[in-house]
């Protein structure tokens, strides 16, 4: 699926020729080990070749929390198969990029796209050559420069340099805050471990203020001993490269996502080796935490059932107690993954964005309704009608 840059650690070296090789091998020609038994809509199969469908592996299906007119990234997109499903998913309005870093992946998913746009009516599908844990560099691109002036020194390289820092810059291969979703089909797993943090920072990167991950992967309930790491062949098969389950969860977050959720956790494990279990997962999170707190006077009431939760920030907010927030926490727990479990408060004057305050976000406390509704406030008004839906009162 992906492959990383060249490195001086020799062993580094040798797992990404491992998952190279194996990954070309299964572009030829199936290799059920690298499966994890996964449903797939089966009338968004039907428009894809089985070509695709026999040589695309993966362990989860992040298709199915995408959302039509949705621009989306796959990464690792192998021969395809979820860029496809997402296409259907996300519609004619809709964007789906793949990028894969090995060529005979990458063949057999551009030679089946103009077949899946014949049938569905639309293309909309991009197949992109790079790493996932770089994707500004423009590896297609990068080819075509070493093809017409080769390093055969120590100025030709530093020249090579000067052009990909260019590249990087002016005409990234994913731009920033240009995604609404990213997901990935069981492959963060084969970047090597140094390299993992500069993957989540670069699917943070290309996502845009309130886009979102959706993640497929396998992951062990133990810590990977080292000679399991130094497997190649449990490494190519998305075994030893794993993270420890709460170590993923914990890498969006330490990459400045919120709403951070387990959307699906096999209850059985996929593989056992040595008493260390690995099983499929995904795993939601969200981008747009950032940014300044001002005071709107505005207040949050979490409806249950826990008796407290804490938020990303370290708020703190009690069952049925009206939490002071600022307006950006207002905003973020009133949508996406906090909506059904939280009421927003919001003052009877809206305050003007030229009177607001910064809020000391250092501290949890109760918003008293008077905040909220003015200390002046005194009107008296009659009981509101309350009518049933056949037309009757109560």
């Amino acid at each position: 699926m992906t492959t990383s840059p060249e490195t001086a650690d020799p062993l580094a070296a040798d797992l990404d020729a491992a998952v190279l090789q194996r990954y070309s091998q299964g572009a030829t020609a199936p290799e059920a080990a690298l499966c994890c038994p996964t449903e797939y809509d089966p009338t968004l199969l039907e428009v894809i070749p089985e070509e695709v469908i026999a040589k695309d592996y993966g362990c989860g299906d992040p298709s199915r929390h995408l959302a039509a007119g949705e621009t989306v990234v796959d990464l690792g997109s192998g021969t395809g198969k979820i860029c496809f499903i997402a296409a259907q998913v996300v519609g004619p309005e809709g964007r789906v990029i793949g990028v894969d870093m090995n060529d005979d992946m990458l063949a057999v998913a551009r030679s089946a796209q103009p077949d899946v746009a014949a049938k569905i009516g639309y293309d909309n599908v991009t197949f992109l050559k790079g790493r996932i844990e770089d994707l500004a560099t423009d590896v297609e691109a990068v080819d075509r420069r070493l093809g017409g002036r080769p390093v055969a020194s120590a100025a030709d390289l530093d020249a090579l340099q000067r052009d990909l820092a260019r590249q990087r810059t002016e005409a990234p291969l994913i731009a920033d805050d240009s995604v609404d979703v990213v997901v990935s089909n069981c492959v963060l797993n084969l970047v090597m471990q140094e390299r993992k943090q500069q993957l989540f920072a670069e699917i943070f990167r290309v996502l845009r203020r309130g886009g979102r991950a959706v993640i497929s992967d396998i992951v062990s309930d133990e810590v990977v001993p080292a000679h399991l790491q130094r497997d190649p062949a449990l490494w190519s098969g998305c075994v030893s490269g794993a993270f420890q389950e709460r170590g993923f969860l914990r890498a969006f977050e330490q990459a400045g996502f919120h709403g951070v959720e387990l959307l699906e956790r096999a209850e059985q494990p996929w593989q056992v080796i040595e008493g260390i279990e690995f099983r499929s997962v995904t795993v939601q999170a969200w981008k747009g935490k950032q940014g300044p707190c001002y005071e709107h006077n505005q207040a949050v009431i979490y409806t249950g059932p826990w008796k407290a939760v804490v938020d990303d920030d370290g708020h703190t907010l009690q069952r049925g107690e009206r939490m002071a927030v600022c307006a950006k926490t207002h905003a973020l727990l009133t949508s996406g993954p906090y909506a059904d479990q939280v009421v927003g408060v919001s003052p009877r004057v809206a305050v003007p964005a030229d009177d607001t305050t910064p809020f000391p976000c250092s501290g949890d406390r109760v918003r008293d309704p008077r905040e909220t509704k003015g200390e002046a406030y005194r009107e008296t008004t009659a009981a509101d009608e309350c009518c049933e839906p056949d037309g009757s009162c109560c």
